[in-house]
């Protein structure tokens, strides 16, 4: 299990799933909050008899025939929770993931300066599709062939009608779960197939 940051929309919920499901491990970036949301994922984890392992830039995932890294958080972010945000880089034969969580700009600048390879097959889009991320150099960077942005209805505006324009003129094909529902990717290694619970138009 990797709990991108601390956030109640991306942690809210865990402890739940870890009570449904055997996790072997669970990864966090070294970021904390107050939040009862937070606290529940913390005694989750505890009840479980796990400990939480730190992600970070460098730090692999040990899975048999899968290659699982981190890229970021590259560096402390204080009170940026955002960017504190688990990036894991997932590669199975010939297909690559990036999953971005919700690393904004600062983050996306130094996974560029680092020099990692971020070229991947499917991107998660950042922050919901928000323009505090996925900028054009990270995009030039990734190369994504889909895209896939996590959202509901929502007040923030999201996503941003500049970054579909952005994803578009990369020639991303680009899915979302507000029209979509739970999207799921399949990779035999070679080819990537997706199905969602609403019809794929």
């Amino acid at each position: 299990m990797v709990a991108t940051h601390p956030d109640a929309d991306h942690i809210g919920g865990l402890d739940d799933v870890l009570k449904a499901v055997d996790v072997k491990a669970v990864y966090a970036p070294k970021v904390s909050h107050t939040t009862d949301t937070y606290k529940d994922f913390l005694t989750a984890v505890k009840a479980e008899g796990r400990t939480i392992k730190s992600a970070a830039k460098g730090v692999t995932i040990p899975l048999t025939g899968v290659e699982a890294k981190f890229l970021a958080p590259v560096k402390s972010y204080g009170d940026d929770l955002n960017n504190w945000s688990a990036v894991l880089k997932v590669v199975y034969k010939n297909n690559s993931f990036l999953f971005t969580g919700d690393a904004e700009l600062k983050s996306e600048n130094d996974m560029l300066i680092d020099k990692v390879s971020l070229k991947s097959d499917v991107l998660k889009v950042g922050h919901h599709g928000s323009s505090s991320s996925t900028s054009k150099s990270f995009i030039d960077a990734v190369k994504p062939k889909y895209a896939i942005i996590s959202l509901g209805k929502n007040s923030y505006g999201h996503p941003n009608s500049g970054i579909l324009a952005r994803l578009k003129s990369a020639n991303a094909t680009t899915y979302r779960t507000d029209q979509k529902g739970t999207i799921t990717i399949i990779s035999d290694g070679n080819k990537i197939t997706f199905t969602s619970t609403k019809e794929v138009k």
